[in-house]
């Protein structure tokens, strides 16, 4: 057997190994028994256990470095195993009991969070969250970092960046955006404008929420949506991507936004090469590059006017309250801007300085500069420094996020690369005449062509400032990105 058949098999098993385990995932997010949960931690506990056996073992970094001696000579072989051996390296810092442990506490934190959530109760996820917090810096050490141990984390979501980058990048930001949003929540308030009352049947909602992800080309063959307290999406396998939201019979928008949301994710899984499955070349080259296709498709596209020119008599028919409100009058609705507490139900104009406040606790958190008890009262202040209220409870404030209980430190500022990479990718695709009065009539065909050659395609063989720059011509930026709010806020 060749190296290049041994690697394929090793891989093979690993994506086995990680793929059913995230079928398990799944299964905890949205159907699992309450007395289900401490079986399945260990079941996932095991699992991760295997792969990491797996994946750091002689047999793999033998196999991987004879396939790098060989040094292929074409662009997509070198950046994926360029990328294997990054992760590879990043791999074998971590001993199996840590990544086990990891595992299996993600696991039940998950589960206490939705339980601390549900009852506003901060000090019964507390110590959770401090052991969270202990796992993730000894990792941090391990991997090792240029400067702080939030960097080491940061590198997991994407490569290549640190904190002082985003630093540097987030804190002019923060100033313009806290401007747009200013004006942007002023002139809301002003229009007065809501969605009339509901309710609005969960089962329409499935039905309209569906027939938006399939006409966007998600293919519901190869995936579903279901329902859960936090909305994500998850690949179960070269042909499985599956979707979550949740439901609120006052608002269907919020339903919507979070399947177009998913189904951005969605429609890059499914954009990637099946055939790869389990290496670089099969999956995403970041949470940054990921949160572009959620946040393109969710409101570059959601939330555009030829959108709903198609779609708001569409949505009459499921919703017949929405049959007085005139197409700007519905418009003016879905880009109202205000200070809501909730990150995911958050508009445009204020949805990064939730973000930014994240960064902040973050970052302070792995300095030792905030202990697990000044967690709320320090999310409150640092909420209402940005918005001028403060939560009134913990569910709609340091609660309301999975991320931390998943082990997820330095997954939030990926959140705000996305929307700057999502306006900046939008705008380069718009320079495609086909893509651009495809689009204005609600067509997306040629958009998700466009996305699946220049973004999805490359798999993680380029490095996310790579595929921008080859999609965009440009470096990742901030500019197209408030030339968007500012055009569609402020104008």
């Amino acid at each position: 057997m060749s190296s290049d058949d041994r690697l394929r098999q090793l891989v093979l098993e690993a994506a086995t190994l990680s793929s059913t385990a995230s079928a398990l995932g799944w299964d905890q997010e949205t159907y699992l028994p309450e007395k289900g949960y401490d079986w399945r931690a260990r079941q996932l506990a095991w699992l991760s256990g295997r792969h990491h056996e797996t994946v750091t073992s002689q047999a793999w970094g033998d196999t991987l470095s004879e396939a790098m001696d060989r040094a292929p000579d074409d662009e997509r072989s070198l950046g994926n195993l360029r990328e294997m051996k990054r992760r590879f390296d990043r791999a074998t810092c971590l001993p199996t009991a840590l990544v086990e442990r990891a595992t299996e506490l993600s696991s039940r934190a998950k589960h206490a969070w939705a339980a601390a959530r549900r009852d506003s109760d901060f000090a019964a996820y507390a110590p959770f969250l401090r052991e969270l917090l202990e796992v993730s810096r000894e990792k941090a050490e391990r991997w090792g970092y240029p400067d702080e141990p939030y960097d080491a984390l940061l590198e997991t979501y994407e490569p290549g960046t640190t904190s002082a980058a985003l630093d540097t990048l987030f804190r002019p930001l923060g100033e313009s955006l806290s401007r747009i949003a200013e004006e942007a929540i002023e002139r809301s308030r002003r229009r007065g404008l809501e969605l009339p009352p509901g309710p609005y049947p969960q089962a329409a909602q499935m039905a309209f929420n569906a027939a938006v992800a399939q006409s966007i080309g998600f293919d519901l063959e190869a995936g579903r949506i279901d329902t859960t307290t936090h909305p994500f999406c998850t690949r179960l396998g070269p042909t499985d991507v599956r979707l979550t939201t949740r439901y609120n019979e006052d608002d269907f928008t919020s339903s919507l936004f979070g399947v177009m949301h998913e189904a951005g994710h969605g429609l890059y899984e499914q954009g990637l090469s099946p055939e790869d499955f389990g290496m670089p070349a099969g999956d995403s080259a970041s949470l940054g590059i990921h949160e572009s296709q959620s946040r393109l498709w969710e409101n570059h596209v959601g939330r555009s006017r030829g959108f709903w020119q198609h779609w708001l008599p569409v949505a009459v028919g499921h919703f017949p309250q929405l049959a007085p409100l005139s197409l700007d009058d519905f418009l003016a609705i879905i880009h109202r801007s205000d200070r809501g507490f909730i990150r995911v139900d958050a508009d445009e104009a204020t949805y990064d300085l939730h973000i930014l406040l994240r960064f902040d606790l973050e970052r302070r958190l792995f300095r030792s500069e905030l202990s697990v008890e000044d967690v709320p009262a320090a999310w409150n202040e640092a909420f209402h420094a940005s918005f001028g209220t403060r939560p009134p409870n913990d569910t709609l404030g340091c609660l309301q996020d999975i991320h931390w209980s998943m082990g997820g430190f330095g997954y939030f500022p990926t959140y705000t690369l996305g929307n700057l990479n999502a306006s900046q990718l939008f705008g380069a695709a718009l320079g495609c005449p086909e893509v651009a009065t495809a689009t204005e009539s609600a067509d997306y065909a040629p958009l998700l062509a466009w996305l699946r050659e220049n973004v999805h395609q490359p798999g993680a063989t380029r490095t996310p400032a790579g595929i921008i720059r080859g999609a965009t011509g440009s470096e990742p930026a901030a500019e197209a990105h408030l030339r968007h709010l500012r055009a569609r806020y402020l104008a």
